[in-house]
């Protein structure tokens, strides 16, 4: 199955490791670009761009893997749920796979 992650930044080891544990189930995991400089370090329309090839990644999935430690969802995340709903895509949830 192909599932894309979605998750807050400030999950990124847990979503790393979710994502390496997956893949050796079997699963092509498609992961978020993590920003390397600090957010102010970006222009808006880089920033513009990160969202919308991670929109890319979540047309391309079967699935998305929502990474929702100690159940928090954040508002970003939260468009992504919407925006994978609309694409009719499966919705899994961290929380409901432990």
């Amino acid at each position: 199955m192909v599932i894309t992650v979605c998750g807050s930044l400030k999950f990124a080891r847990e979503i790393m490791e979710i994502s390496e544990k997956m893949n050796l189930h079997g699963n092509c995991m498609l992961c978020p670009v993590y920003p390397t400089k600090s957010e102010v370090a970006y222009t808006d329309e880089e920033i513009v761009m990160f969202k919308k090839m991670h929109k890319e990644r979540i047309k391309l999935a079967d699935a998305i893997l929502v990474v929702n430690v100690d159940n928090y969802i954040g508002s970003s995340t939260e468009i992504e749920i919407e925006y994978a709903k609309s694409l009719n895509k499966e919705i899994l949830y961290y929380t409901d796979l432990i």
